[in-house]
């Protein structure tokens, strides 16, 4: 049985996170995260996750979803950190 059978593809929340957990902990492999700081790495990552048909942990720094939200968004309060890191969950 392979992780597809478990889980569909795309995002992940919740009970379907923890069973990709248990899946790689019982198969003995690692679920990389990578650092993302734009829609470009976004779109590489998902890319080569896709190509080798493997789960991926997309995460972004405070300084990367702050560059992510744009310069023009004020990082008063971290809001722009925030709306970055939404808006690229939303990617």
């Amino acid at each position: 049985m392979g992780l597809l059978d478990i889980v569909q593809p795309g995002v992940l929340n919740g009970e379907d996170v923890v069973k990709v957990y248990k899946y790689a902990q019982e198969h003995n492999f690692a679920i990389p995260a990578v650092n993302v700081t734009s829609s470009s790495t976004v779109n590489a990552a998902l890319q080569a996750a896709r190509d080798i048909k493997s789960p991926i942990i997309i995460q972004t720094s405070n300084g990367g979803a702050a560059f992510y939200a744009g310069k023009g968004i004020d990082n008063k309060n971290q809001n722009g950190s925030i709306l970055g890191a939404i808006a690229a969950a939303y990617h």
